[in-house]
């Protein structure tokens, strides 16, 4: 390897830092050249070897989106959920959760969801007038719960009334039509 502080001519050359690394790597680019090795400018080489030996193309990331990003944190849930089976108890924790939300104050106020079973969402109202107000609107009901939770995860309503009264005190209980003239 030549001293790269002497001039072909025998004179001392003065070169600064930047001329000294420019001409080692030409002098290794020149070596590597005359050996038979392919010289990649700092890359790495565009094909490497798989675990089975085969020869594949490395792919790098561009500019646009790619699974080997990262992944908003709401998306690897959702994907974890429905892996596990997780998604159906969700949603109707996000249904029951977020009632008010789904259906509006002015329903969240005068009922409340009770149950889901078989995909039935049992409603029960404060009266009768508003149990039969919600059956009037019951499909634009089901249309913003399958806004919020997804479509197929309640496909009907049961909306009822408050409870009755029990006629029925105490331990023992006689089988029978009951009082039937008390409101009479």
């Amino acid at each position: 390897m030549a001293d790269p502080t002497s001039a072909g001519d025998g004179a001392p050359e003065q070169l600064g830092g930047y001329e000294r690394a420019r001409r080692a790597l030409e002098e290794a680019r020149a070596a590597a050249r005359a050996s038979g090795k392919s010289v990649g400018h700092g890359r790495a080489s565009p094909v490497r070897r798989t675990s089975s030996g085969a020869r594949k193309r490395r792919t790098w990331s561009g500019s646009g989106p790619d699974v080997r990003d990262p992944q908003p944190f709401g998306r690897l849930v959702s994907g974890i959920a429905k892996d596990r089976g997780w998604s159906p108890k969700i949603g109707e924790g996000t249904l029951f959760g977020q009632w008010a939300q789904i259906v509006g104050a002015d329903i969240a106020a005068h009922a409340q969801p009770v149950t889901l079973r078989d995909n039935v969402l049992h409603v029960q109202a404060e009266s009768t007038a508003w149990a039969t107000q919600l059956r009037y609107v019951q499909s634009q009901i089901l249309a913003k719960i399958a806004a919020a939770v997804g479509d197929g995860m309640v496909t009907s309503l049961r909306i009822t009334g408050p409870k009755a009264p029990s006629w029925r005190k105490g331990d023992r209980h006689i089988s029978g039509r009951g009082p039937r003239d008390t409101y009479g």
